[in-house]
């Protein structure tokens, strides 16, 4: 019975349109803002924070800024990973040219970066769409990695071809490096996760995001209403390649420390967002949650439930852990093929009318 609208009366526009209209969903969402804040970092630890909840963290920025481009502008990208790579060795090649420069200014500059190689590819989208935008996207992850790993001047002459990413602190406490603890790492891709969670909500919401979805309902009907398909088209672009340049630099910086372009930032990392946002559910700010949830989460909880628990052999584990997320994939797009955010709205609908059928 709590969860109701019944008596939530509005006095304002504002009050009206907000993104939590019903007083139980605001409370729960200060209610998660404060445990992650206050209530994760008192019992964080090192094989938590570098197994699960760091990577998830990333991985939902970029699930946000990929969910962005497709969900909300309907233009297809499969050069995810190569996106990350531009803000990876951005973020590398300002942290040795500038080592003065605050590492949050350092991420910050590096999706930047990366927005200005999104728009670049993203050129192409004013004149082809669907499965042929998908093409060029892919030829941009070929192309970048290639870059990337051939010429030198990106990983400073290396004789491994490798980058590494000096230590860096904020506010006295090492992030980057391998002195940066594991509540140092998470604070910082929380903050970034939570500032990208607030801009890609607002953007959605606002004129910007509506001519998004216009273009994407239909581009034609959407250019004789008076939307620019030259800006709407570009902006997704830009704002996209920024979410996603930005947790490529965390992904580097912070997680790993150490990357190679072909290892770490190849084309089953674009596949890898691309299934969170189709298994969350495209158009959908909580979709890209949950779908780093279930493809970054789920795996780690099934290793711990055969291995751990069950005392399997890893390796049979490993090729049963596979076998069941993608059996578990496809049910989920059987049952609920617009991913998990419609299923979570199912649920809601069906709790505010209960008990009553409709």
């Amino acid at each position: 019975m709590l969860y109701r609208e019944a008596g939530d009366f509005k006095t304002s526009y504002v009050a009206d349109s907000q993104t939590f209209p019903i007083k139980f969903d605001r409370f729960g969402y200060y209610a998660i803002l404060a445990i992650a804040f206050l209530g994760i970092p008192l019992v964080i630890n090192d094989y938590w924070a570098n197994s699960i909840v760091v990577p998830f963290l990333i991985y939902t920025i970029a699930a946000l800024g990929l969910n962005i481009l497709i969900g909300y502008c309907g233009q297809l990208s499969l050069g995810t990973g190569a996106f990350m790579a531009v803000g990876a060795y951005g973020s590398y090649k300002l942290m040795t040219a500038f080592p003065e420069l605050n590492i949050i200014f350092v991420i910050i500059a590096a999706g930047v970066i990366t927005a200005g190689v999104g728009v670049l590819f993203g050129l192409p989208s004013l004149r082809i769409k669907g499965f042929y935008l998908a093409v060029a996207t892919l030829a941009a992850q070929f192309f970048l990695i290639w870059l990337f790993t051939r010429q030198a001047w990106f990983y400073n002459y290396s004789p491994t071809g490798m980058i590494s990413a000096p230590t860096r602190e904020v506010f006295g406490f090492p992030v980057t490096g391998p002195r940066a603890s594991a509540v140092s790492m998470y604070m910082i891709c929380l903050c970034f996760l939570v500032a990208s969670a607030w801009l890609a909500r607002n953007l959605t919401r606002g004129t910007l995001g509506r001519q998004w979805m216009a273009i994407r309902d239909m581009d034609i009907a959407a250019e004789i209403i008076g939307v620019n398909p030259l800006m709407a088209k570009l902006t997704a672009f830009a704002v996209s390649s920024f979410l996603i340049g930005i947790s490529g630099a965390l992904l580097f910086t912070v997680y790993l420390g150490a990357a190679e372009a072909g290892e770490a930032f190849g084309i089953d990392k674009s596949f890898l967002v691309l299934f969170m946002v189709i298994i969350g559910g495209l158009g959908s700010i909580f979709g890209a949650f949950a779908g780093a949830a279930f493809l970054i989460v789920g795996p780690v909880m099934l290793k711990l439930l055969l291995v751990n628990t069950l005392g399997w052999p890893t390796d049979l584990a490993a090729h049963l852990e596979i076998m069941i997320i993608g059996a578990l994939i496809l049910v989920f797009l059987i049952v609920e093929p617009h991913g998990i955010a419609a299923l979570w709205r199912t649920i809601k609908e069906k709790l505010r009318l209960w008990p009553f059928p409709y």
